[in-house]
Formats: C-alpha cells, sequence, structure tokens
C-alpha cells in the first residue's frame, strides 16, 4: 500500500499503531501532498473517461483529522465529479427506512468519485455506542455492510476505508482548540464531548469493526493522524493507490470527431492554429 496508511488484517487492534509517525518538515509535507494531489486528479480524469465509479470513505475520531484531509483531497479536482457527502444523524424520512437507504441515494453515477465523511459504518459505532438501537440490530450490521460492500464491488465500484486515528490526549488537545478559538466555534457541539467520555467503548467498537469488516475485498486501511502532514499526504496516498490499481492514467487523445468538425467547417490556417495537420 502506503509508507503512512496500515492494511487492517487478523489481530489488528488500534493500540498497536504507531502514532509517532510524521514528515520531517513542511518542504516533505508540501511536494507529497502536491504529488498525490496531482495522481488524485489523474484518477478523476481516468473515472470520468472511462465511466468509472469509486467511493473513498472516511471514518474516525471527532477532531480526527478527516475534514482536512478531505480538503485536501479535493483541492485538485472538478467538483462536478466528485461528490462530498457529510454525513450525520438520519433525518425523518430516513428514520423510517432501512439505514442503507439514504446511502444507496448517494452513490456515485457512472464517471463520478463519492467522497463520505462519516458513512454507514455509523450503524456499528455511534448507533452500537450510544445505544440508540437493540445489540441483534448492530450485530447484524456487520453482515448486511459487508453484503452491500460486495454488492457494490462486484457491480465495479472501487471502494476505499479509510480511519484517521489519533491518541485520547491528542483528540482532547484539538477539542480544546476549537473551543479557545472563535473561528472554529463551529467545529464543535455537545456530542464531541460526549463521545470524547466514551472513548473505551468506541474503541472496543471500532476493534470490534476492523475484525468483522476489513475483509479481501474491501480492506480498512488506519492511518496515523497524530501528526497533521503525516495524515492527510497518507490519506491521499490510500486513496491514489486504492482507486488507480491497474488504471491506465495516460491522457486520453482528442476525439476524432472534433477533428472532423473543424475540417468540415473551419479554413485552413483556423485548422493549422488548432494543431491538426
Amino acid at each position: 500500500m502506503t509508507a503512512g496508511a496500515v492494511e487492517v488484517g487478523p489481530g489488528f487492534t488500534l493500540d498497536r499503531l504507531d502514532l509517532d509517525r510524521k514528515l520531517p518538515d513542511e518542504a516533505a509535507y508540501k511536494k507529497a501532498l502536491a504529488k498525490a494531489q496531482i495522481a488524485m486528479l489523474e484518477i478523476e480524469q481516468a473515472f470520468r473517461v472511462g465511466r468509472r465509479r469509486g467511493i473513498i470513505l472516511f471514518e474516525g475520531w471527532d477532531a480526527g483529522g478527516k475534514g482536512g484531509a478531505i480538503q485536501r483531497l479535493m483541492a485538485q479536482l472538478d467538483p462536478r465529479w466528485v461528490s462530498v457527502w457529510a454525513i450525520g444523524k438520519p433525518n425523518p424520512e430516513e428514520q423510517g427506512r432501512h439505514y442503507l437507504w439514504r446511502f444507496w441515494q448517494r452513490l456515485p453515477p457512472p464517471g463520478h468519485i463519492a467522497v463520505f465523511d462519516r458513512s454507514w459504518y455509523g450503524r456499528v459505532l455511534v448507533e452500537r455506542v450510544e445505544k440508540l438501537i437493540r445489540p441483534g440490530d448492530w450485530r447484524r450490521g456487520y453482515r448486511e455492510i459487508n453484503e452491500f460492500e460486495r454488492m457494490l464491488i462486484d457491480d465495479g465500484v472501487r471502494l476505499v476505508k479509510i480511519f484517521l486515528h489519533v491518541s485520547a490526549a491528542e483528540q482532547l488537545r484539538r477539542l480544546a482548540e476549537r473551543i479557545a478559538s472563535s473561528i472554529k466555534h463551529w467545529k464543535i457541539e455537545e456530542a464531541d464531548i460526549r463521545n470524547y467520555a466514551d472513548r473505551d467503548a468506541y474503541i472496543a467498537a471500532m476493534n470490534d469493526m476492523f475484525a468483522a469488516t476489513s475483509t479481501e475485498l474491501a480492506p480498512w486501511y488506519v492511518v496515523p493522524g497524530e501528526h497533521k502532514w503525516f495524515a492527510r499526504v497518507a490519506a491521499l496516498e490510500t486513496a491514489v493507490a486504492v482507486l488507480g490499481r491497474g488504471l491506465d492514467l495516460k491522457p486520453p487523445p482528442v476525439d476524432k470527431a472534433v477533428e472532423k468538425t473543424a475540417r468540415k467547417l473551419l479554413g485552413k490556417k483556423e485548422i493549422a492554429a488548432l494543431g491538426f495537420k
């Protein structure tokens, strides 16, 4: 995969992750980030031309860096072909349907990539920890999610699942920063404090989630998020590696119909100016 993300395999738990991973300096960060962003742009173009479909799914702690990673991921992309879905609590209409229904409405059409800031994994995380559903419902969710993802992949969708992990001390520091800075007040809400207080329960739920849903077809990639520069680059490199695997990323040739129409409608000088011989 990449030098930054850890592909979840049997026996993985969050306490085994090395959170001290970081880049040497800002220059190294900017260089690696720019390279990953250009690669992501090439992938977006290949998906658009090839009418492929991709999903990049972000999960992780509140203040864990998901928003910053998504912002850098999108920086060079054409928003006409990439959608970002911020997933919160379901609205009344969604609450009356199967929990996967609202995600069906957001799946990418041919030529598009969908980015999910949180996802259907809320079923086995927040809904489990906050006891919003019965234990039998979230336990059944593992099977339903695996079947849902298998169906997507069998239908040609490329799926990337990225989890950003930070320590309790770093999460608390970032939450305090949001409270201290008036321009960051919009980033924090009551649920962030409640979820931090339930951190041990969330770690148990996350480790169960990795064990049950990191499959051969759709593995989880966990990124050490303690150092933001490292995490952003590692997340982008992971998306590039999974979405771009085996793709021809060379720019497509000019449509022959363009030259045919130019020769039919334009004069010799105009045709030459367009680069046609």
